[in-house]
């Protein structure tokens, strides 16, 4: 991964929380190795003021509907901090229901609805929170010996989170784990078939940990033998068949385009290409592509 950080940006930013949220924010949805269109989030905690000038401690979370990769400040929803927290005691909470706490809890009703790790966001007891869906990261902990090879990549720098619900069963989760710990030791979470978060109380340091830590899982995928050198290329006939049977079963008209690279034909010798291939989207961002 390429850290995009660019301290002239930075400081046109100067010292306002959100402003150094939205620029880190965005810099994480440029990269498409990170997130997609309208995944991941990111959030900030700091002061807000009121129509009476009274100053609110609030979690400024990513809301739905926007994209990381062109996100603004209005794009950041003020959610009262310690409301967040009460919620997080709750034994039991119904995603309606955490929904509609989040909504009330909000301190600007024009605002966009909280994401749905807002609590989580809120326990981490740093400034600033990322959260992505990075394909690296998503190769390791979604295959056989996930677990243990996160583990061996990063050791005890971030505490590994077995798969939950996304939401209020997820924060549950991570409070439980986390009663014990002291959060200056870790660098982040994986979240076992989900995605990563990295924390820090600096915008900078937020984001270059979460480069960092999806470099070192780049480079553990690169350190695979199992992955293919090979490279193929393409045969216009037999591409014109595929096109052809491919829009008989579609019955209409469809284009074809070729990616004979290593990455491609690596995943295409697999002996189980058939069985993954059908199984459904690697990531949760895919899903708001593929519509399943």
């Amino acid at each position: 991964m390429k850290n995009l950080w660019n301290e002239k940006d930075a400081a046109a930013c100067g010292e306002d929380a959100l402003s150094l949220r939205v620029y880190s924010s965005r810099l994480i949805g440029q990269a498409s190795d990170l997130v997609l269109h309208g995944g991941g989030n990111t959030s900030v905690k700091a002061e807000f003021s009121d129509i009476f000038d009274d100053r609110h401690e609030v979690l400024y979370v990513k809301g739905s509907g926007w994209d990381l990769a062109t996100i603004e400040a209005p794009g950041f929803a003020p959610v009262a901090l310690d409301a967040l927290l009460k919620l997080s005691r709750f034994d039991v909470l119904s995603d309606a229901d955490m929904v509609r706490a989040q909504r009330a809890a909000m301190l600007d009703p024009g605002a966009p609805n909280p994401s749905v790790e807002a609590i989580l966001h809120a326990l981490i007891p740093f400034r600033y929170v990322d959260h992505t869906h990075a394909d690296a990261v998503v190769t390791l902990t979604n295959t056989p010996g996930g677990e243990a090879r996160v583990r061996e990549i990063y050791g005890d720098r971030l505490l590994v989170v077995p798969y939950v619900m996304p939401g209020f069963v997820l924060a549950k989760k991570v409070a439980e784990m986390t009663e014990d710990i002291d959060w200056s030791t870790l660098e982040g979470m994986i979240l076992m078939n989900h995605g990563i978060f990295s924390f820090a109380d600096d915008a900078r340091e937020s984001y270059a940990r979460m480069i960092d830590l999806v470099t070192e899982a780049e480079q553990a995928l690169g350190e695979d033998p199992l992955v293919s050198n090979d490279t193929v290329e393409a045969s216009a006939l037999e591409l014109a068949a595929i096109r052809y049977e491919v829009s008989q079963a579609a019955n209409r008209p469809m284009l074809v385009a070729f990616d004979g690279g290593v990455q491609s034909c690596g995943f295409a010798k697999r002996s189980d290409v058939k069985s993954i291939a059908t199984r459904g989207p690697l990531t949760p961002d895919h899903v708001i592509r593929t519509k399943r």
